[in-house]
């Protein structure tokens, strides 16, 4: 489940910084609304499975609170949501 949530983490990363620095910067200057539309959904769709799987990994890893909620708040903040991705990338390989 852990490598599921670290694709999930890392594309819902990569769709925070195509929503806000491709799709809105379309819309608002070049007058594209289909491109916040599109990747808008397709963000929403990824941070919906995020939580998901945020929630099913607390569960079965025993997370502690402090931890959930450092990855949620982290996964709101474009670029620097990258670092869920790096932080439960090491966590798998420390499970090898």
């Amino acid at each position: 489940m852990l490598r599921i949530f670290r694709q999930i983490a890392l594309w819902e990363a990569i769709s925070t910084v195509i929503l806000f620095f491709i799709a809105m910067p379309l819309k608002y200057f070049a007058d594209v609304p289909e491109a916040v539309k599109v990747a808008g959904s397709i963000h929403g769709f990824l941070v919906v499975l995020f939580v998901i799987l945020l929630i099913m990994c607390w569960n079965e890893y025993k997370w502690t609170l402090k931890r959930v909620a450092t990855y949620f708040v982290v996964s709101l903040i474009p670029i620097v949501s990258f670092w869920v991705e790096h932080d439960l990338k090491k966590q798998i390989a420390s499970k090898k």
